[in-house]
């Protein structure tokens, strides 16, 4: 089968939860003997790289500014993919899908298959004409594949109800991390494990990294230390990371690392106390399937993809409550034998709800069961029907 993959920046991952998923959903499906293929930006994955994993690399240009970067890679994939032997297109996040009309139109062989990770109109970076355009977005992305797929149930729930369309849950997965020993880290940054809260995020406002420093700060009595792994995404965000930076201020205790992979994210993962996600918006976080895979405590935000992944094991804050997150932290902090109850709890959550085996055989079957008179089907837009 020949599959092919557009609206992530690129693998191998540096930042970002949809090019996680991709570069393992890709690779996997690779090692099944499909022939896979992920168009990737230049600025974030290096023009020597043709291949990775068994996953052919097709490079494209596009402007790195927050309006037009995915918008033109995108547009550029869906005109290149025009022109190949596709079985599979599969597209990711809402607003790369506004182009999957254009293959489903055309390329009436081809299976189309979109993937809703996040709701980008729950962003507050986007201005009200952007936030209308991915709702068209999103209304395209439920309702003309021949197959949708949601990475959270409550994301199914909600696109469902708005747009009437029927998604498929696939999660989000995440491999069966093993913890190490802190090397690189302790020569690096003095972290000699246990002694460091944790979060891994992009640095945008959505993050919600501004009500962790916050809540931090506030801790009464703590020793631990804060290490926030990533920086921004694009330049719009640089502000907001001279925010986040301000707000540190003179505390040594907090520490930014940058963004990190390979042996350096192992160990922060692995030697972390207690894992932090404060996020106001997520799909469903691979960053916090992480932590749990590793065997992290998790105090996470109330929005329900995160109430979801961590159950009722890990705890919950008030989203943008940075009293209510402070509380919680104080508590964790004081209670090292909970910590480890949870860590094993949600670690072993993680391995049977999130698996990335199940999730591959999933996908495939959801391949599988499209049709040639379903992918041949060309739907109406319905635009009566949008909202």
């Amino acid at each position: 089968m020949k599959i092919y993959f557009i609206g992530q920046k690129g693998i191998p991952a540096i930042y970002g939860g949809v090019e996680r998923h991709v570069e393992e959903l890709a690779t996997r499906l690779a090692k099944e003997g499909n022939e896979v293929f992920v168009y990737v930006r230049n600025h974030y994955t290096p023009k020597e790289l043709q291949e990775y994993n068994g996953v052919k690399l097709i490079h494209l240009p596009t402007i790195k500014t927050k309006h037009l970067d995915a918008f033109i890679h995108s547009f550029l994939a869906t005109l290149d993919v025009l022109r190949r032997k596709a079985d599979v297109i599969h597209y990711h996040a809402i607003g790369p899908s506004s182009f999957l009309w254009i293959p489903k139109l055309l390329k009436r062989n081809s299976k189309i298959v979109s993937t809703f990770h996040s709701d980008n109109r729950d962003h507050q970076k986007w201005n009200y004409w952007v936030k209308k355009y991915f709702t068209l977005a999103a209304y395209i992305s439920v309702r003309w594949p021949d197959k949708s797929i949601a990475v959270s149930n409550y994301q199914k729930k909600e696109a469902e109800q708005e747009f009437k369309g029927k998604l498929e849950y696939i999660p989000n997965g995440v491999p069966a991390f093993e913890a190490v020993k802190p090397d690189l880290i302790s020569r690096n940054w003095g972290l000699l494990g246990n002694d460091y809260i944790l979060a891994v995020s992009r640095l945008i406002k959505p993050k919600g990294l501004h009500t962790l420093i916050e809540a931090y700060a506030s801790l009464k009595n703590t020793d631990k230390k804060l290490v926030i792994v990533g920086d921004a995404s694009d330049t719009d965000s640089y502000g907001y990371v001279k925010d986040l930076k301000t707000l540190a201020g003179d505390n040594k205790n907090i520490i930014f690392t940058g963004n990190q992979t390979g042996q350096a994210l192992v160990e922060f993962y692995s030697n972390a106390y207690l894992f932090v996600q404060p996020s106001e918006a997520e799909g469903l976080s691979i960053a916090l399937l992480e932590a749990m895979s590793y065997g992290k405590a998790v105090i996470a935000s109330d929005i329900e993809p995160n109430i979801e992944a961590i159950a009722d094991i890990g705890l919950n804050f008030k989203n943008k409550d940075v009293a209510d997150l402070s509380q919680k932290l104080q508590y964790l902090l004081d209670q090292p034998e909970l910590i480890e109850i949870m860590a094993g709890k949600l670690k072993e959550r993680a391995k049977t709800e999130y698996n990335w085996d199940n999730i591959v055989k999933k996908t495939l079957t959801l391949y599988n069961s499209i049709s040639k008179e379903q992918a041949r089907k060309v739907y109406k837009f319905g635009l009566s029907q949008f909202r």
